[in-house]
């Protein structure tokens, strides 16, 4: 996922529920779910992170400072099946599958930042991982934040892959109505139930202006979303039947890169026949498991990479005027996000990358690789 508010485009341009987007693989697979072999170099272990939950931890080995590489919501550490191993000719590398996804446990509950947060310690500690660098991508930078915010003592650095959104940095000339709405509401429960409270009613008067602006570009989204087409970038039953065909399908939309086989393998049904069936359930959430946090302050070294504004592929080439409005819609909302950070994080090393794909460690590996190198390699010891 993207950012709260840009992701609802991104689905509904490229994917359908369930949907990836990874890196390029031999367009072998054909092969029977049961003789398929992951071909990437990694050792897999499933570590004990609470009573009956494992989350399996991918290992590419290397050398020197450990790099732990974090996956956005609906994926999981194959992701980086391709992209792990040239990271790995530097630094120790390994990646891990959160709960709920792929082959690691998937309880009824746990599912808040928190817990997530608690995970990835005790993956840290299971495995003596001593102050890695994080690698968020996506969604995954919230779990990024918590621990940059409340154990950053663990980690030596956090790296943000188009992953700096408002649920892993809150800044509130920017806004975020995932988190400013309940805030809200709060305050106008009180206020209905006590009027004689003037500092209320300032502080209400202070917000309104606020929520307007965030309002009227809630608008300005739906309205978008209105104009993509309804049928835009769907699959077709000839792309889902086989894994080599679905990876073409994904080559053909990804601008640059198709997902790993093995991610495909651990986010879709395959079926019998080759084919490729429904994308693999995840446990639902509860409410109070879905609350975020505000993140405000993190306190490792940075370094945040954003698509600004992000490419969606040749899927709406052919709606240029929309595209046009999509890409002034998202440059408005990433750039004033990248600057909130800058100035309120001065040492961050913070990335602008023009009509990027999302999935930046796939469609532009070798520039993601650089700038991990670079900000790793000028961490202190």
């Amino acid at each position: 996922m993207r950012q709260i508010q840009r992701v609802a485009v991104t689905v509904l341009v490229l994917c359908v529920p369930g949907c990836i987007a990874e890196q390029a693989v031999p367009a072998s697979s054909n092969q029977p779910v049961s003789t398929y072999v992951d071909p990437s170099p990694h050792r897999v272990e499933m570590v004990t992170v609470e009573a009956d939950v494992q989350l399996e931890v991918l290992d590419w080995g290397g050398n020197g400072r450990p790099v732990v590489l974090l996956a956005g919501s609906g994926n999981t550490a194959h992701i980086y099946d391709e992209f792990a191993p040239e990271l790995a000719k530097y630094y120790h590398v390994y990646g891990i599958t959160r709960r709920g996804s792929g082959a690691s446990s998937s309880p009824s509950k746990g599912y808040s930042v928190d817990r997530q947060g608690e995970d990835i310690l005790a993956v840290l500690e299971a495995l003596k991982i001593t102050r890695p660098v994080l690698v968020g991508h996506s969604f995954a930078g919230q779990e990024v934040s918590w621990i940059a915010t409340k154990h950053q003592d663990k980690i030596a650095g956090a790296a943000y892959l188009d992953a700096a959104y408002g649920y892993a940095f809150y800044d509130a000339s920017v806004g975020e109505l995932a988190f400013d709405l309940p805030d809200l509401q709060k305050k106008l429960e009180q206020f209905s139930a006590s009027r004689w409270n003037v500092q209320l009613i300032d502080d209400l008067l202070k917000d309104l202006p606020s929520f307007e602006r965030e309002l009227l570009r809630e608008k300005k989204h739906l309205e978008l979303l209105k104009q993509v087409p309804a049928d835009q970038g769907r699959r077709s039953s000839a792309d889902m039947a086989s894994v080599a065909a679905l990876q073409a399908w994904y080559a053909k939309n990804m601008i640059g890169g198709n997902p790993p086989e093995a991610e495909l393998r651990q986010s879709f049904e395959i079926n019998p026949d080759g084919s490729v069936g429904n994308p693999r359930p995840h446990p639902s959430i509860s409410p109070e498991d879905a609350r975020w946090q505000k993140f405000t302050g993190l306190g490792v070294p940075v370094l945040a990479i954003f698509a600004c504004p992000v490419d969606y592929g040749p899927s709406i080439d052919s709606h240029p005027d929309l595209r046009e409005k999509i890409d002034a819609y998202n440059s408005e909302d990433c750039e004033a996000r990248a600057k909130a950070l800058q100035k309120n994080l001065p040492s961050a090393h913070v990335l602008l990358w023009p009509h990027a794909y999302h999935y930046l460690f796939i469609t532009k590996p070798s520039d993601t690789l650089t700038e991990l190198q670079h900000f790793v390699d000028n961490l202190p010891q």
